[in-house]
């Protein structure tokens, strides 16, 4: 098992929400970076809602992870970005299911516009495996 370290240091500000100040990946461990994730369906229908969309893209994160024979313990820090509130009562639903308590770092950034207009959100995951 991959020795990743988080940790979230006494001498900070408590993190505002379910990530990781610090994430530390021991050496020799490879790097696994994603693409973007976006919340559409097998069939290439984007939903409307925000909350839709959030569900998929959460699908899709971990199909991205199962291909490459990964698990939510080996993402070390993601990339959040949203054109539209997100309703943080159901992202961290998701969320802990993915993590379970062991969160990797992240950032989060609202912005006006994605690569397609009726994407609403986009996840990356930079992964560590041995």
């Amino acid at each position: 098992m991959l020795n990743i370290i988080r940790n979230n240091p006494k001498s900070m500000p408590k993190p505002v929400g379910d990530y990781s100040h610090v994430t530390r990946v021991p050496a020799g461990a490879s790097l696994i970076v994603t693409s973007g994730q976006i919340g559409i369906d097998m069939n290439g229908n984007v939903p409307d809602s925000l909350t839709d969309q959030v569900n998929y893209t959460f699908v899709n994160i971990k199909k991205a992870l199962e291909s490459e024979g990964l698990l939510p313990d080996n993402v070390i820090k993601v990339n959040i970005w949203a054109t539209e509130e997100i309703d943080w009562a159901y992202f961290y639903l998701k969320w802990n299911e993915l993590f379970e308590g062991d969160y990797p770092s992240m950032t989060i950034a609202y912005i006006s516009a994605l690569g397609l207009p009726e994407l609403k959100i986009e996840i990356e995951l930079w992964c560590a495996s041995t």
